[in-house]
């Protein structure tokens, strides 16, 4: 099983809104792509310096993840993430 863990840096005067609004598109994304066995997104409680909205996704295998990446619900997500990024981090361990 792969875990995939994601942080994501907001810009300045992004709403909590966009942000649940994106962590529910997430989580709607188990069901929909082959392979993705859980999804667990939200946003940060507000702590300075802290990312703005963290991911937790496990995946039954890499072909699973490789999936994932092209898959076409997943790219939906990664254009409302686009509004709002300024950075991301992502760590992918086999579990």
């Amino acid at each position: 099983m792969i875990r995939h863990i994601v942080l994501f840096g907001a810009a300045e005067g992004t709403t909590r809104e966009a942000l649940d609004e994106t962590a529910g598109a997430l989580e709607a994304l188990v069901g929909k792509v082959p392979g993705l066995l859980s999804m667990k997104a939200g946003a940060d409680l507000g702590i300075d310096g802290n990312a703005a909205l963290g991911l937790v996704a496990e995946f039954e295998d890499r072909a699973a993840l490789d999936v994932y990446a092209t898959h076409p619900a997943h790219l939906e997500v990664v254009a409302l993430v686009a509004r709002f990024k300024t950075s991301r981090a992502a760590i992918d361990i086999e579990v």
